[in-house]
Order: structure tokens, then sequence, then C-alpha cells
């Protein structure tokens, strides 16, 4: 895909990797429209942009649908068309599955899964006219591999996954590309509401800004999906091989991250 002079959507810019995916395009000649929440924080990120009259700010709450009708229409106000969405933004909470209410599961799945799908059939016309419309969708390593405490989350991006692979499918014959990318843990703000988790389990935490690298590069040469690299991917290919193994594996890990912080069921929140 040709990202100078390209015109992007990108969501949940405002921090953490859908600012860094920001900058990256930016710095590669794309004109961006940055949504999101919080519109201080979207209007931060455009000033950090090497040149912020490229880029307009949308701020408004993806877990609302009837605030996401309107997104076609502001892209058409603004740029007339588009050439790539990037489904970014996320929540995760993550809990013992007893200890979560369903509210923060409707949530992670509104945001996660539900407003992608939502967003991207309407702007499915206009990356359709662009002739080399691309939808990126910015999944998780937990949507390959689910770990314990993260059950909703996971539920949220295995969704994205499968959803990304039917829709590659379904709009190949529009000329619309679908590119699906699955970051291991990345230091956000997002992160910091598991970072119990993330010591406990020993999960290594990449910079959002390496993790944009990778995925803009994706971009570029039209890649199918990205994925980390290194032990990540040998970890993916023994649990689609040997999925029994990966349990045990996973649950010893659980079990060594419970004693190491002295955790009893009664006392799991204390990780949260």
């Amino acid at each position: 895909m040709q990202l100078d002079g390209a015109q992007a959507l990108v969501t949940g810019a405002g921090s953490g990797i859908g600012r860094a995916l920001s900058m990256e395009l930016a710095r590669r000649g794309t004109r961006l429209i940055l949504l999101g929440r919080n519109g201080a924080a979207l209007e931060d990120t455009r000033q950090r942009l090497p040149d912020p009259t490229a880029a307009h700010v949308l701020s408004l709450d993806l877990g609302d649908s009837k605030a996401r009708r309107g997104i076609a229409d502001h892209v058409t106000a603004l740029y007339g068309g588009l050439d790539l969405l990037v489904n970014n933004a996320g929540v995760v909470d993550a809990a013992p599955l007893a200890d979560q209410d369903e509210d923060a599961w409707r949530r992670m799945l509104e945001i996660n899964l539900l407003a992608p799908m939502a967003i991207t059939r309407q702007l499915l016309p206009l990356l359709q006219a662009s002739g080399q419309g691309r939808v990126v969708n910015v999944g998780s390593m937990f949507g390959d591999i689910a770990f314990p405490f993260f059950a909703a989350y996971s539920a949220s991006k295995f969704g994205l996954r499968g959803w990304s692979e039917a829709l590659r499918r379904e709009a190949a014959d529009l000329g619309v590309g679908v590119t699906y990318c699955a970051p291991r843990g990345t230091r956000t703000p997002a992160a910091e509401g598991f970072a119990g988790y993330a010591e406990a389990f020993r999960m290594r935490l990449d910079a959002p800004e390496r993790v944009a690298r990778r995925i803009v590069d994706g971009i570029v040469r039209d890649a199918r999906d990205v994925y980390p690299r290194g032990p990540e991917r040998l970890f993916l290919m023994i649990q689609r091989l040997f999925p029994a193994q990966v349990d045990k594996g996973v649950i010893r890990q659980m079990r060594s991250a419970l004693a190491d912080v002295r955790m009893t069921s009664a006392s799991w929140s204390k990780l949260s």
C-alpha cells in the first residue's frame, strides 16, 4: 500500500499504540483522522505529528453505538474518501471470571469487537472506492493464546481475529485488503490496569513505537497478518498442534504466579 498522500482513520489515537501508529503513519506522508473519546489527548497526538495541519480530531465514544453512526459522514466531509482504516481502540479488564461483572464484559466486547465491525461496515464503500483500500485490525496475542484472568478480553480478541479472517475473504472481490495484527503486551496506559498480572506472569512488554513500526511496515507490504518475532511464533505453533500441552504449561505458570504473590482464591483481586 502506498502511504504517502493516503488518507487514514485511526481509532484509539489518543495514547499508546494508536498514538504511535498515528505518528508513524504521519512520518510516511499519510493524512489522518484521529478518533477517540478523549479530545484533549487526541489534540495532544495531533500536535506531536510532523505536520499537525495534515490531521483532524474526531472525538466520540466508540462504546456508544449511536455516536458511531455518523463516522462515515465526518470522513466524507473532511477528506471526501478514505484509503486506510485502522481499528486500534481497545479496552482490557483483567480479573478472575467470578470477580468480573457483566458490564465489564459488555464494554470489552463493544469496543474491541462490535465497534470495529460497525465502523468498517460504514466505511467499506469509501475504502472500495479508494482503489487501494485496507482495513487494519489491531488485536492481541491473547486472541490466539488465552490466559487465565483475561477470559472476556481473550473472547473479544479471538472474535476480532475470526472476523478479520472472514472479512478478508469477503472483501477480496471489492479490492479491499485486511491485515490482522497481534502484538504482545505493550507499555500503554491500558497495560497499567493489569500490571500485577503482567508481573506475576512475567509478560514481556514492548514499546508502542516498536509495535507501530512493525504494523506500518506490514501495511506497506499488504501483509495478511502481523505477529511478533521470537518465541511467540513458536508458542503459537505449539498451541495449534498440541493445545493440551499449552493448557498444562499455562496452568503451571498460573499456579506459580499465584504462589509468588502468596495469593489465595479469596485474595485474587489484589492482582487486579
